[in-house]
């Protein structure tokens, strides 16, 4: 009998592994950023997680924006990096999604 928790070929063990990395990579994006807003614009906790979500997302509210250099330049490499992190691990999520629906229906 197969562990159901165990990947069955190569390449799903190293899709998860991938899967994980991606989203540790997602985690660690927010709480850098987090941080750095934080001390950087002295804003609340909340208000540096809640800036960090909206800019990766590129909803941009508008309602708080960096005001320092440092924060603005910062800013600029938080989201090239942050949108293509997302959207990466985004797309991995669907994919994922995709075919597993499709298995389904072919079953």
């Amino acid at each position: 009998m197969t562990d159901p928790t165990q990947p069955t070929n190569v390449s799903e063990g190293v899709r998860r592994h991938a899967d994980r990395l991606l989203a540790l990579s997602a985690l660690i994006l927010l709480a850098v950023g987090t941080t750095a807003y934080q001390l950087l614009e002295d804003w609340s906790w909340v208000d540096s997680l809640y800036f960090c979500v909206v800019a990766v997302t590129t909803v941009g509210f508008g309602d708080l924006s960096p005001t320092s250099d440092g924060a603005k330049i910062f800013t600029v490499f938080y989201i090239l990096s942050g949108v293509t992190i997302i959207s990466v691990w985004l797309n991995e999520r669907l994919r994922h999604h995709t075919k597993s629906v499709a298995k389904r229906i072919q079953q």
